[in-house]
């Protein structure tokens, strides 16, 4: 009921009195600008603001921020007046105030842009060419950008006006200076970081050298891409694509690379569970020899007539490791036969007295020298003694040698293999 009299009001208005109802109608408010809001947004806010809106919309937004900047510089030509009029004395407050208004002159003129610059790619560059004329005489004549230069110092002035500038040099140096200070921040920390790493390391007294150094490393390594990464954040990259790449990239080359992975694994079991150490003297995967180089990838290895064999960690994990110089002591396993007719006791006491004598025998543990075995041929003694790894090879050698001599000064033979031939005569 209520919205029908409205509509007979209002239709009693519009044919008896109709100039009202134009007028009110003539003064309705159109949409205005929105981007002016705030007249200090930044351009890059303002310029992703402009995305969105039409060619209509951009006419709007251009005509009034050029409308603000035309009120400023109006007043920016106004205080230069009183400055050129102003006594001497005078003078010092006025500058300050042209000065302020002439950086925010500027300020408009880069937002300016930037809506001149949306519009035409919108709408064309006959449809801003008014405004960039506007906008250059303007900023010209009242000194707010310079003619086109034609000299070092005019290139300067541009170049240290442009550096000034709060959304322009300012903020890339800002973020330049940041970037560097973040790099040289991660490096000290990376540096730290690796101090302690190693003295954490060498606490574990079985730690070896090349694992040290890998644990070192790595922490050194990551914690300065940990820094680049988030210096390059800072910069406005985007380095989430960055990280997605590397992690597709590793991908693949970890599929392309799994024996060279797998060997790595091993390289890394073989630092931690430390099995043998550079110098030791091994026999692994059907090689024997020194190591003389270790990698998180192969070992390389020295065979005792000077061959250089390089085994991937792979293959020595897999199997069985022989560390034969492992420990600081070593026995030495020998046997001697004597005939069948000779005397057993008398035997055994020039062995005894061999051992004895040798300097490089140790007293404990003691040798031992015990009748093993009653061969086809022999009587066969087990020689033992217990000496340091690095005399292994002196003590063998030099016992051997010594038992051939007094056997034979004693008597005692040395038995080779025999046979007897029995004959049967046939009846």
């Amino acid at each position: 009921m209520k919205n029908a009299l409205c509509s007979l009001f209002f239709l009693f208005l519009a044919v008896f009195f109709p100039g009202p109802l134009l007028a009110a109608q003539a003064k309705a408010p159109e949409k205005g600008a929105v981007t002016t809001i705030d007249p200090k947004v930044a351009v890059e806010d303002l310029e992703n603001q402009l995305l969105p809106l039409t060619k209509e919309d951009l006419e709007k937004e251009a005509a009034a921020w050029v409308e603000l900047f035309k009120k400023k510089a109006q007043a920016y030509a106004d205080i230069k007046n009183k400055i050129r009029k102003a006594k001497a004395g005078a003078k010092a407050p006025l500058e300050k105030q042209e000065e302020a208004l002439k950086k925010e002159c500027l300020a408009l003129l880069d937002r300016v842009d930037a809506v001149v610059a949306a519009l035409e790619d919108k709408a064309g560059k006959d449809a801003v060419k008014d405004y960039n004329a506007y906008v250059d005489t303007v900023s010209r004549g009242l000194g707010l950008v310079e003619n086109p230069v034609t000299n070092v110092s005019n290139t300067w002035t541009k170049v240290l006006a442009w550096v000034k500038s709060p959304d322009k040099g300012l903020k890339y140096a800002t973020n330049i200076i940041v970037f560097l200070l973040l790099l040289l921040a991660f490096r000290i920390l990376a540096a730290v970081l690796a101090k302690v790493t190693d003295r954490a390391v060498r606490a574990f007294k079985t730690s070896s050298d090349l694992l040290r150094d890998f644990f070192v490393n790595t922490v050194r390594r990551v914690t300065i891409l940990i820094g680049i990464v988030v210096a390059l954040s800072v910069l406005g990259i985007n380095i989430g694509p960055l990280v997605a790449a590397i992690g597709a990239v590793g991908f693949v080359v970890g599929f392309a690379l799994q024996g060279t992975l797998s060997n790595f694994a091993s390289g890394i079991m073989i630092l931690l569970y430390r099995p043998y150490d550079i110098g030791d003297f091994v026999n692994v995967a059907g090689v024997s020899g020194t190591v003389s180089a270790m990698s998180l990838v192969s070992t390389t290895i020295k065979t005792p007539d000077n061959q250089t064999i390089i085994v991937p960690n792979n293959s020595i994990w897999g199997g069985v490791i022989t560390n034969i110089t492992g420990n600081n002591t070593r026995r030495v396993d020998m046997t001697f036969g004597i005939d069948y007719s000779d005397d057993i006791p008398k035997a055994q006491k020039v062995l005894e007295d061999i051992l004895e004598k040798h300097p490089k025998v140790l007293k404990d543990p003691a040798p031992v020298v015990k009748l093993h075995e009653l061969a086809d041929s022999s009587v066969n003694f087990v020689v033992r003694p217990w000496t340091r790894t690095s005399d292994y090879w002196d003590v063998y050698w030099d016992v051997t040698r010594a038992v051939k001599e007094r056997f034979d000064q004693e008597g005692i033979s040395i038995p080779f293999p025999q046979q007897d031939v029995h004959l049967h005569k046939a009846d």
